[in-house]
Parts: structure tokens; sequence; C-alpha cells
């Protein structure tokens, strides 16, 4: 892939100091993202630099963003569709965010949104707590029951459970660098039964301060997911869990801002919404119940 020089001018290199944000956009997804994500990344901005040339990211409006996108998504599904704009936008998100605050995101359009949103309704499976409590109490290894325990207690993403070392660990405070937000840095809070269970664990294990505390790949990580999962005879994936961190939390009554921004640590609250997945009638039937007595 080339340098993709277009993202920077002298002006940004002397006073934002940028040089190779494009590199350092891919470094930092390199550590946060699946290898079939960082493909899809590669194909979009690929060809949004040979799209658009040597001109600055303030010079893309929406106007120029909508025929670029329409052009490498021309008879694609509408869900292939969807992702290229979301990769692209999420770019230009963590441009703004982490370098330039002044940048308009010309993905940020209600007109573009519409044009490739996902037209599909998407219904994610929900979790009730006692089979999350038994996938738990069931996993005997200490590392692998820490690591799910972190995701369905305190909604943490499978790869910020691997970056964790002791130095970001405050008692019940975890501090999330680097998080898929693009921002510095993110708070996460952990029940007190978990944090002094990590706090042995790191312990035990004599992890120092800037070692990671759980030291394998994500593969490795998704495996523990999924095996924990055929304890009780479901079909697992990590999110599925940090789901049911903000469901469970939601359920119990839990304002939405609370859960929105302190346990997702969601940008806004519709994306929250989404999140949180489809009432069943049963459990509608559960609540009303439970408020009706």
């Amino acid at each position: 892939m080339r340098s993709n020089h277009f993202l920077l001018t002298p002006e940004r290199e002397v006073h934002h100091g940028i040089i190779g944000s494009y590199e350092i956009f891919f470094n930092y997804q390199r550590m946060n993202a699946k290898e079939s994500t960082l493909k899809n990344y590669k194909f979009v901005l690929t060809r949004f630099e040979n799209y658009f040339g040597n001109i600055e990211l303030t010079s893309i409006t929406t106007d120029g963003i909508l025929p670029f996108l329409t052009k490498i998504s021309e008879g694609a599904k509408q869900s292939t569709k969807k992702l290229r704009f979301s990769l692209l936008s999420a770019f230009f998100n963590f441009i703004r965010t982490s370098y330039d605050s002044n940048l308009q995101n010309p993905c940020d359009s209600p007109v573009l949104r519409q044009i490739f949103k996902d037209q599909r309704a998407i219904h994610w499976k929900i979790l009730e707590k006692d089979v999350v409590d038994e996938i738990i109490f069931r996993t005997e290894n200490p590392r692998n029951r820490l690591m799910l325990e972190l995701m369905a207690r305190g909604g943490m993403r499978v790869g910020e459970v691997l970056k964790l070392t002791p130095n970001g660990v405050e008692d019940r405070k975890i501090l999330v660098r680097e998080p898929k937000s693009g921002k510095e840095m993110e708070v996460v809070f952990i029940p007190r039964k978990v944090a002094d269970r990590l706090k042995k664990y790191i312990q035990d294990k004599g992890v120092k301060p800037d070692e990671r505390i759980f030291p394998i790949t994500y593969a490795a990580a998704r495996m523990v997911v999924i095996k924990a999962g055929k304890l009780v005879g479901i079909k697992l994936r990590p999110h599925d869990l940090r789901r049911h961190a903000a469901t469970y939390a939601s359920r119990a009554g839990t304002p939405l801002e609370i859960v929105s921004k302190i346990i997702l640590r969601h940008s806004n609250l519709s994306t929250t919404q989404r999140y949180l997945g489809k009432v069943s009638d049963i459990e509608a039937m559960r609540w009303i119940d439970s408020i009706h007595g």
C-alpha cells in the first residue's frame, strides 16, 4: 500500500504532529480488530486514496463521499454498502478525535446514513443472567473465568481484555487505553468480587505492571468463549457477553444513559438502543408480572 500522504499537509505536520496518521490508524486497528476487519479497512481506504488523490481531508465533503461510496459498492449487497460506509466514517472519526478536533466528518449526514443503512432488522441474541452465571461458574480455569467476567460483568470488549495490564487496574476501575472510540482513554467499572479476583490473579501470577495480564491471542480468547458456551450447550461469541452486561443492566432498571455512557461507553444513545436488542414475549410478560405483582 502507498504511504497515503493525502492525509497530511505541511501545516498539519508542523502544528498537529500527525505524520503517518494513516499508518497510525492501521497500527491501532491491528491491535484491536480482527483480520477480516483489517482487510475491509484496506479495501475501502486504498480506493479512497486512489479516488481523491493528493488533497486535504478537510476539503472532502458529503457531496464527494456519495459518488465514491456508490462507485466502490456498485452491485454489492446492502449490508456490504453499510459496512463500507461505517468503516470510512470510523476512519474520519479517528482522525478527528485523535489529531484534529476541527475536522468535520463528511460521512456524518442523514442522507448518507439513510442510503447506506442496513435494511434488515438485526435481532441480537439475549443471554439470560442465569445462563451467563452458569457459563462463568462452570469455567474452572482462573484465567478464562476472569476474562469471561470482565466481558460479562464489566462490558469490556475482548480486545480490551487482552491489552489489560496491572498499570490499568485501579481497584474497581479499569483504565482502557487507546479504546475503539479513538479517545486517549476510557474507564470501566467492575464489581467488587471481580476486582478482588483480578487483583489476586495478578499477584499469584506475578504479572509485572506493564505486562499483559492475559498474554494470549485474539483467536485463543475467542476459543475460550466458544468452549465456555459449549459447557451449557449454546453458541457463544465474545461480544454476546458484552451485550449481556448492557442488557442485564437495562432490564434491572439502570438508566439508559448509564448503560450507554458507563457500561458500553458509546458516543450516542441511539447506538445503545440498537445494541440492546429485541425484548421477547416471555421477557415482556415477566416484566409486566414483576411490575404489577
